[in-house]
């Protein structure tokens, strides 16, 4: 009998050191479930407690009173407790660290030493000496950073360095054959495919070497629990790989969002990857296009959008526009009343697989999703914009009816590879109570547009060609209006709790009309003050010196010996259509204007602030040169004064129609090639043809903010027809 009890003794000692495990192990992993359900977890770590003291007295009581059944039934009891509790636990500790994979303060830089296609050289080792091109920014991750590493790594130090203030004049020098080899990030083929020139970058380019580094983020996390008003900026990363990872950020899609827990209140803006703002890590702050401060990684593009609007981001989430297509799928579809008849490539940019959608009410796989959110050939970024957020709205209204845990953990899977945020393990967790709340008020529901009182905003602006001096390229560029900021940014504010709103005391309505929501930002604004430098060639110098005084502009003359006109400006220093503010002030412009006189036998210079002219030195007689026309209307100003100009050379102008493959509605009315290069000696061109190629001023446009009007690079006063 004593054996037998003390056989039983050990069983259940050894149940009792299970039981304690287990119930520690449950009791921490209650621990970190932070801010949920605080008033249950303390029940919970209660009665955890009260029954492990109760198991462990009855079994002792059993033992020792010899009760064979109650042992047995103990036992059982014991076992199947304690394996609840790691079973329980366990799975806590699998979403904690699925969440805590999406939180995190570091980023995954990648770079790659990049060749053309027809070069032999198959690897990093074939190079050689040749001499490497790479960004001279030292605080350029994948530019400089990762280039410097990989040189030390493959031991290059021998080979000569070029470096360039950015990438595209690279990329150019590449092109032409001036440079062997550069570095660029790895994603360059998505990051540069879209400029003029390099469409084809994939096929023309190959890959010989990449390396990866990760840089802890300066973006601080909070780590407090998600209780008042805050904002989060989502960043589209449309990237070739699966993970995101590595994944160049290259600012395709931006949304920022406010959002307030009390009031469940959101407002949602779409910006426009052409918008054009103030770059922060750019140098003096330059002007661009804001899908270009992704050269600066997340922090630049945070730091860019804080500047132009005034409202600090709190959290940022970047998504891999490939996580997209898994976690629809792993939704089951999405409900999405898809506003237009398009096709897109696929996730993989295979355009032999079409993904095509007709308009209507439908639900839609994750390929079909992601070609909704990626499409932009035949709209413009606006409608993209809006595309987006129907996806957004059709995952949310999906997510509510989860109920899976097969389906939560696929999800979270497809998060943890494709998602990644500076918020807390901790600020996650406190989305449970939002989305309790969302829960119980949704029962009378199925929009979440309507419990969360989305409120959409919308940055009206125009559309402007402007010459970029860095990229030496004209870039169509979205300059918003400053009024329209105005309002979106103070509805921002409003959720935020930051500004009081304003009451409307009066509200007009007519039965017989349908109600249209007002759109915050979207309307007839005046046109901002940009100004873009005019092309003065054919024009007087009176014309130009009077523009410098009126903008501040430093205008120097040279004058040269030419049969033209006197006074008339043969050439200018700097490419018409480049913004004024990104002008040199102490440099200024620089014109090449005729004397009148027909013989090379000597020339003077002219400064707005130095009129002794005569004395300067002869310079060499200046070659009048074709203009560059692309980026400027098809009926504009100057093709109209090069043809009254010069009417021993002809122009031949070609409208490019829908259906070819270089159409482009946003170019609408635009000049897109010459097939004579600008630069081109005008003395060689007497007599030919030059074929300059437009856009279809008359193609269907789709609909954009009021007022969105094409920016003049002549102004008034030096315009013939004004």
């Amino acid at each position: 009998m004593m054996k037998q009890n003390k056989g039983w003794t050990v069983i259940f000692y050894a149940l009792y050191l299970i039981l304690i495990v287990a119930s520690v192990y449950m009791l921490y992993s209650l621990s970190l479930l932070n801010n949920i359900e605080n008033t249950l977890r303390l029940i919970g770590v209660i009665a955890i407690i009260i029954i492990a003291i109760v198991l462990i007295l009855l079994s002792a009581r059993s033992v020792i009173k010899q009760k064979k059944i109650s042992r047995m039934i103990l036992t059982f009891i014991l076992i199947l407790y304690s394996g609840g509790l790691f079973f329980i636990a366990s799975n806590v500790h699998v979403v904690i660290d699925k969440i805590g994979n999406v939180s995190t303060n570091m980023t995954t830089y990648s770079s790659s030493l990049v060749t053309m296609k027809n070069n032999k050289a198959e690897s990093i080792n074939d190079i050689g000496s040749s001499e490497l091109g790479m960004i001279k920014d030292e605080n350029n991750v994948d530019g400089y950073q990762i280039p410097k590493q990989i040189i030390k790594k493959q031991k290059l130090s021998s080979n000569k360095i070029v470096e360039y203030d950015d990438y595209v004049p690279m990329l150019k020098d590449l092109y032409e054959g001036k440079i062997d080899y550069i570095f660029l990030p790895t994603g360059y083929t998505i990051q540069f495919s879209s400029l003029e020139g390099f469409e084809e970058i994939g096929n023309e380019t190959k890959i010989l070497y990449t390396e990866e580094k990760q840089v802890k983020s300066k973006i601080k996390k909070k780590g407090n629990k998600i209780d008042k008003p805050f904002t989060i900026l989502l960043m589209g990363v449309d990237s070739e790989k699966e993970n995101i990872r590595g994944a160049s950020f290259n600012g395709d899609s931006l949304m920022l969002l406010t959002f307030n827990p009390t009031t469940l209140n959101t407002t949602i803006l779409s910006i426009p990857r052409d918008t054009y703002v103030p770059i922060a890590c750019f140098a003096g702050n330059r002007k661009n296009k804001i899908t270009h401060a992704a050269q600066g990684g997340e922090e630049c593009m945070i730091n860019t959008i804080q500047n132009f609007t005034g409202i600090t981001i709190d959290y940022y989430v970047k998504i891999n526009f490939k996580g997209v297509v898994k976690m629809v799928d792993a939704l089951g579809g999405i409900e999405v009343d898809v506003p237009l008849d398009f096709c897109e490539q696929d996730s993989n940019r295979d355009f032999s697989n079409l993904i095509c959608l007709k308009t209507g009410m439908q639900t839609l796989n994750g390929e079909q999703a992601l070609a909704l959110s990626r499409h932009r050939k035949t709209i413009n970024d606006f409608i993209r914009g809006q595309n987006q957020q129907l996806v957004v709205k059709g995952l949310m209204n999906k997510a509510k009816s989860i109920r899976s845990i097969d389906t939560i953990y696929e999800l979270l899977d497809t998060l943890s590879n494709n998602l990644e945020t500076n918020m807390s393990t901790n600020e996650i967790l406190s989305f449970y109570n939002i989305a309790k709340d969302l829960l119980s008020r949704s029962k009378n529901t199925e929009n979440i547009e309507e419990l969360l009182g989305m409120q959409r905003l919308y940055i009206s602006g125009r559309d402007a060609t402007i010459y970029d001096p860095v990229y030496r390229l004209n870039l169509y560029n979205f300059v918003p209006y400053e009024e329209s900021i105005k309002e979106v940014v103070t509805a921002m504010k409003i959720n935020l709790g930051l500004e009081k709103p304003k009451i409307i005391k009066t509200f007009e309505f007519d039965i017989d009309e349908p109600y249209e929501e007002n759109v915050i930002g979207k309307g007839t604004y005046k046109n901002n003050s940009i100004n873009l430098l005019p092309n003065f060639v054919g024009y007087d110098k009176s014309k130009a010196l009077t523009y410098g005084n009126q903008n501040g502009i430093k205008i120097n003359i040279n004058y040269v010996d030419s049969a033209q006109r006197e006074g008339q400006v043969i050439s200018q220093s700097l490419t018409p259509g480049m913004d004024l503010s990104a002008i040199n002030k102490n440099t200024g412009l620089t014109l090449t204007v005729s004397n009148g006189k027909g013989e090379t036998t000597s020339s003077k210079n002219d400064t707005q602030t130095d009129t002794k002219n005569d004395k300067k030195e002869p310079t060499d007689k200046a070659e009048e040169t074709l203009p560059n026309f692309i980026g400027g209307s098809y009926n504009g100003s100057v093709i109209t004064n090069f043809r009254n100009n010069h009417k021993d050379i002809y122009i031949a102008l070609v409208k490019i129609s829908e259906g070819d493959s270089r159409f482009d509605i946003q170019k609408k009315g635009q000049i897109i090639a010459q097939d004579v290069k600008a630069g081109t000696s005008l003395s060689s061109l007497t007599g030919k043809t030059i074929k300059i190629e437009y856009i279809d001023p008359e193609a269907t446009q789709p609909e954009e903010p009021d007022d969105n009007e094409s920016e003049e690079t002549l102004p008034p006063e030096l315009d013939p027809g004004a």
